[in-house]
């Protein structure tokens, strides 16, 4: 019974955390609420996330400015044609001895920002992949263990496709969500340039730490679930999936590929976040809807016909619904 109390407690503690968090970064981040909400689910879920949007959305102030107020370490890698995997993972030089030493690339951080990860060569993406999926590095046949908390937001422009290598599907899946950046609102952008016109510097409060931010992540994996909502979660992927026995009409029409596996593990520990961060103990089939569309975008692979007619992958996702 003391361990059901202090998990609860636990919980509500969370729950306080996240709107101090949230209060803090709409200091500097303005009308993009559900953006800052689903990053700061991917980060205490443990997981990575995709952000697609235009280029002036102040992407890297936001992800800079999250990493301030949890106090984890920010690194941001500009990826270019040029890029090489050493530049990401780090390399052995020679010291003034003549021995080999690592020296440590920018990925040895908590938070990482991979601007426009599509501008880089598949062999410089598939650097990341160990390390999003293993938390670790592998040079010269060593690994290296990578500090937790650990959280890579890469950042796509779906603008220029020109002279850019789109993400494999094997390095999408690694990602729980794809988050799409909007246009800010007319009265939102009347704030944003009235807030950044002026000499006044925005202060932003550290609220968690390093070992507040892994409590949590292992609070949101303890939750319970019920079976009902774990049925629904699985039911709604095998939906997206033409060889399915529950494929309705809409996806054997047009989809190519339907969503695997991690799709429904990925639903059901976001929902689980989603729950704690609405002040209840556990999930519902609401809470699966919630995180459905971010997670299923960059999993379900349209069919010609989609593309032909205008059919979008949202469109889709809201009649499996």
């Amino acid at each position: 019974m003391e361990e059901v109390k202090s998990e609860v407690a636990l919980a509500n503690k969370f729950f306080e955390d996240f709107n101090v968090l949230k209060k803090e970064i709409s200091k500097v981040i303005i009308g993009q609420d559900e953006v800052v909400n689903l990053l700061l689910t991917s980060i205490f879920c443990q997981g990575h996330s995709l952000l697609v949007g235009v280029p002036g959305l102040a992407k890297t102030l936001l992800i800079s400015t999250i990493s301030s107020a949890l106090d984890l370490k920010f690194n941001r890698i500009q990826f270019t044609p040029d890029l090489m995997p050493s530049d990401i993972l780090g390399a052995e030089t020679l010291d003034k001895d003549r021995n080999f030493k690592f020296i440590q690339g920018p990925i040895f951080a908590n938070i990482i920002l991979a601007d426009e990860i599509n501008r880089t060569p598949p062999k410089t993406q598939a650097a990341l992949l160990e390390a999003m999926q293993e938390y670790a590095v592998t040079v010269a046949g060593q690994t290296f263990q990578l500090q937790k908390p650990f959280f890579v937001l890469a950042t796509q422009n779906p603008i220029e496709q020109e002279g850019t290598y789109p993400l494999p599907e094997a390095q999408l899946d690694r990602f729980l969500f794809n988050i799409q950046l909007t246009y800010p609102s007319f009265e939102s952008e009347i704030d944003i340039v009235k807030g950044t016109t002026t000499d006044e510097q925005k202060i932003v409060n550290k609220v968690l730490g390093a070992e507040e931010v892994l409590a949590y992540q292992h609070l949101v994996r303890r939750v319970p679930v019920a079976d009902n909502v774990v049925e629904y979660a699985v039911n709604l992927v095998h939906k997206t999936r033409v060889d399915s026995e529950r494929a309705p009409s809409i996806t054997k029409e047009y989809v190519e590929w339907g969503a695997g596996p991690r799709a429904s593990q990925n639903l059901i520990i976001a929902a689980k976040c989603n729950a704690l961060l609405n002040n209840k103990y556990s999930p519902d089939i609401e809470d699966v809807k919630a995180v459905a569309k971010p997670i299923l975008r960059h999993r379900i692979v349209r069919n010609f016909k989609a593309e032909a007619e205008g059919i979008t992958i949202d469109k889709l996702i809201e009649e499996l619904l």
